[in-house]
């Protein structure tokens, strides 16, 4: 018996007699008893859980009832071992209980910020208390609390400059913590009024981009630079945007008046075609009414037919263009445009043009059509006189009734002083009007249009319901739906894009603003706003590098010739972009390199190079440089020349400025003693943003010198010309008159050499003839002395030409006596001292140098007496050498020589003492 299979069992009972006789007839039979077998079970199953694992999110910081249920089911058929008795968790330390049904509750608010999952396992009982055989898992996963908001975006947003566009939210979604919504609506902004003036455009000059955008020339500048012809700005507030271009701030009291007969030409050939473009950044001010108008331009002018009139005001958000065709006849007739940028304190571009009657305006490079309006109102004409102001307008006073000849006139007088009012408050700059033409749209787009904006990537995949607006100037974008996923996907897709190449680097303040509509209004969730910004990062700097022949010279005969040298013949100018690459996982090196590669795939424009002088300026009476004008007007560039600098400027290619540079040429004046220049070139491009290196060149002008006119000179240049310097071909047979940097004037230590050197000459000179004249003195005072026994008397003048000889020292030596034919004896004289010579007399006292010629005198003379004494006697008798010498040996020379000898140092020491007192009296 099987329980399971069969809980009870039901049969009928019928009990029947044996009947009569052998064969049982007539057997008789009881009635029908029913039996009903129960089969007693036994708990031979255990509990089995429905599920294996149970999963759970819950929000955090609530007490819930019951969080889940699990449950388990029994194999038994009887209900003491088929039913579960009661649950349990095995797991110990957890925030949760459980019921003998199977509900989970906690015991305590969950917090996200302690733990985000818990997991523990159950089990479960039968009433015969068997457990189940398999127990059960359970996971509960907190949830922080439940705030409707957006999700998966980044605050900060990198943008490389060239990149193309770059998705701003690739991985955002919306969070409705399970609110049905039937209507979202999220927009876009991107804050760019900080970059230049709105946003990111070109940074090229005013003119230069003019140039670019093929407008066409011929437009007025209303707000010129100060300058004593254009002097009515001079007055006015001026600041200095990113671009370098002048703005100028009106107070609301301030105007600017253009003179009659200035030379502007803004009051002739408007008539009814013309474009005025202005920036503006009209100043919102707070206590000023918002019915005032504001007058930016009034003017009068004349045509053929007559006097018309025009002005622009701004009124509040609207822009009002009043033109009265002739003042005779014609009604005036006011275009107006209500326009948000107008009152929104941002820097916009305005450019309106006139084809009377059909008037246009742009505003950041996009039309408007205007609301056209007859004026009906009675509107007094101004009085037709020409004027021209900028920032207000003036008012007619009240005419005053004339009597003239019993006839009321209403006409103003001429002459009359101006009433001003409307005055503007806000900036004003590049402020122009082009007579005569009109602008095309083209070129204003290319003029004003902004460079980097919002945008929608994907529109071919854009959900159904889904809608996407962008505004003209691209910095406001709008998107709405009724699907959260499909509104996701939408959003995915907004993307920020510059076309800049070199865009300007910083950072671009990024707002998402949502609106959603629930079905129950009263629980409607609210999104809050998301905030975060755009980095333009820094983009890769061109670097452009002029290279060419940095040095030559040439004959000075082709610098004086009309056409002058040209200073770049083979100047070329090349643009890379250097950008760091860094390793990847992959390499072995690590850190970053510069790789630098030629962008000829960007198109570079330069926008001026100069030309300056290295050293002292150009002398214009004798030299210059020289460059086709006709070459430059034909480009639309300007040239300034200078003594101290040569400018190119204007937007143009570099294969165009390369063949200017190649033509500047370099003049000297016939005659003028030139030699050496050296001129140095830089270039810039985006407006001067980016700069070249200096490349230098040095110019050696070759002078023919006349070598039989200027033999010194010659000389003096062959002197200090270098040795190893060699002349290259082409200058072979000429005269270098500077063959190195200032060659043709000696250097300073060679002059003091020189200067030594014939300094050293000349008292060597003096020298000679100064021994030269004692020598002849010294004989003629022996000759008397040596007939008369002594000296005859010296006088003063003589005294002093003596020199001190005192140390002087004659040796004679026997052994080189010459005998002559003629009896005639010589010898030999040696000096062994020659500083006495350069000792004078005349530098001791007077009575030391008196003793020390009588000394002399008396013992060079007797000593000569007895050596030719000696020697004549010798010879009579015939000796020989040897005979000679041993006389001169004898006593008797001895004796005969001391008191020559016992006179030595007696002198000596007298000339020590002198040289003593000398030298006290004359320090070193």
């Amino acid at each position: 018996m099987d329980c399971e299979a069969h809980k009870e069992h039901t049969f009928t009972i019928q009990a029947y007699d044996c009947g009569e006789g052998p064969d049982g007839t007539n057997t008789k039979k009881s009635h029908k008893a029913t039996v009903h077998v129960r089969v007693n079970d036994v708990n031979e199953f255990a509990p089995v859980f429905v599920e294996k694992l149970y999963r759970v999110a819950v929000t955090e910081g609530k007490l819930y009832d019951r969080i889940l249920r699990v449950e388990a089911i029994d194999g038994d058929c009887s209900p003491q071992y088929s039913q579960i008795c009661y649950y349990e968790i095995l797991t110990p330390n957890i925030p949760f209980l459980i019921d003998n049904d199977g509900n989970i509750e906690n015991t305590e608010k969950l917090q996200y910020s302690g733990e985000h999952l818990y997991k523990f396992t159950v089990t479960a009982y039968d009433c015969g208390k068997k457990r189940a055989s398999d127990d059960a898992e359970v996971e509960i996963q907190v949830k922080p609390t439940c705030k409707p908001s957006w999700q998966g975006w980044n605050k900060r947003i990198e943008y490389m400059p060239g990149a193309g566009s770059l998705a701003l939210f690739p991985s955002i979604h919306l969070e409705t913590c399970d609110e049905p919504l039937w209507n979202i609506q999220a927009t876009v902004e991107l804050q760019t009024n900080h970059v230049a003036k709105g946003c990111d455009r070109d940074n090229y000059s005013e003119k230069s981009l003019r140039k670019l955008c093929g407008a066409a020339s011929g437009e007025v500048d209303l707000l010129p630079v100060p300058s004593p012809l254009a002097n009515w700005t001079a007055r006015l507030s001026v600041h200095y945007s990113q671009d370098s271009s002048l703005i100028y701030w009106f107070n609301g009291s301030q105007v600017a008046q253009v003179p009659v007969g200035s030379g502007v030409g803004a009051h002739e050939g408007l008539s009814d075609h013309f474009t005025l473009s202005l920036w503006m950044k009209h100043a919102v001010v707070p206590g000023k009414g918002k019915k005032e108008e504001e007058t930016v331009i009034c003017s009068t002018v004349q045509s053929e037919d007559g006097y018309s009139h025009y002005s622009l005001a701004v009124h509040g958000c609207r822009i009002a263009f009043l033109y009265w065709p002739l003042l005779e006849s014609a009604r005036p007739v006011k275009f107006l445009w209500k326009l948000e940028q107008v009152c929104d304190d941002e820097w916009h571009h305005y450019a309106l043009n006139l084809e009377f009657p059909t008037v246009t305006l742009y505003v950041d490079g996009v039309s408007y059509d205007p609301a056209l309006i007859h004026d009906n109102g009675l509107i007094h004409p101004p009085r037709r006189e020409l004027s021209l102001m900028i920032g207000a307008c003036w008012a007619e006073e009240k005419t005053k009734e004339k009597i003239r000849g019993n006839e009321n006139s209403t006409d103003p007088t001429q002459g009359d002083p101006l009433l001003i009012h409307h005055y503007f408050h806000g900036y004003l700059a590049g402020f122009t009007v082009r007579p005569g033409s009109l602008e095309s749209r083209e070129v204003i787009e290319c003029l004003y249009a902004c460079r980097e904006g919002l945008d929608y990537s994907d529109f071919d995949s854009l959900g159904k319901g889904m809608k996407v607006h962008v505004n003209p100037s691209q910095s406001l974008l709008t998107l709405e739906g009724d699907d959260v996923e499909t509104f996701n996907h939408a959003i995915q897709h907004v993307v920020y894009m510059n076309s800049l190449r070199f865009a300007t680097p910083g950072v671009r303040p990024l707002k998402l603003t949502t609106t959603v509509k629930c079905f129950s209004e009263e629980s409607c969730v609210s999104i809050p706003d998301v905030e975060g910004y755009v980095v333009v990062l820094q983009p890769d700097a061109p670097q452009i590098l002029l290279s060419g022949n940095a040095h030559f010279a040439r004959p000075a005969s082709d610098f004086e010739n009309p056409d002058g040298v040209p200073l770049f013949p083979d100047v070329q100018v090349t643009c890379s972009i250097s950008h760091q690459v860094k390793a990847k996982k992959d390499e072995s090196w690590h850190g970053t390199v510069t790789d630098t590669r030629m962008s000829d795939e960007i198109v570079h424009n330069l926008d001026g190079c100069e030309i300056s002088l290295v050293g002292d300026d150009l002398d214009p009476e004798r030299e210059y440089l020289i460059l086709d004008g006709a070459s430059l007007q034909q480009r639309g560039l300007e040239l300034i020349n200078t003594s101290a600098y040569f400018t190119i400027t204007g937007v143009e290619s570099i294969a165009v400025y390369e063949a200017l540079l190649r033509q500047v040429s370099y003049h000297i004046r016939h005659g003028a003693a030139l030699y050496e220049r050296k001129f140095r070139l830089s270039c810039t491009e985006m407006n001067g943003r980016y700069s070249s290196n200096e490349f230098t060149v040095e110019v050696n002008v070759l002078h023919n010198m006349n070598r039989v006119a200027h033999p010194n000179h010659i000389l003096s240049s062959q002197q200090f010309m270098h040795r190893g310097h060699h002349l290259p071909p082409e200058l072979s047979g000429h005269s270098l008159a500077n063959v190195h940097r200032n060659s043709m004037i000696p250097s300073a230590a060679t002059i003091i050499i020189v200067v030594c050197v014939g300094f050293l000459a000349l008292m060597v000179i003096l020298g000679i003839l100064r021994i030269h004249s004692l020598h002849r003195r010294g004989a003629g005072h022996e000759a008397p002395e040596a007939a008369g026994g002594g000296p005859t008397g010296a006088s003063s003048k003589e005294s002093d030409m003596f020199w001190d000889d005192s140390a002087l020292t004659i040796i004679v030596n026997p052994m080189e006596v010459r005998w002559e034919e003629e009896g005639g004896v010589g010898f030999w004289v040696a000096i062994d001292a020659l500083s006495p010579l350069l000792t004078p007399l005349s530098l001791l006292p007077s009575h030391t140098r008196a003793a020390r010629r009588g000394q002399q005198r008396v013992g060079r003379a007797e000593l000569e007496r007895k050596w030719r004494r000696r020697m004549t006697a010798a010879t009579q008798t015939h000796r020989t050498p040897q005979a000679v010498m041993t006389a001169m040996t004898s006593a008797s020379l001895a004796k005969e020589m001391a008191p020559a000898a016992t006179r030595r140092p007696e002198l000596r020491e007298e000339g020590s003492e002198d040289a003593n007192q000398r030298d006290s009296h004359h320090p070193p």
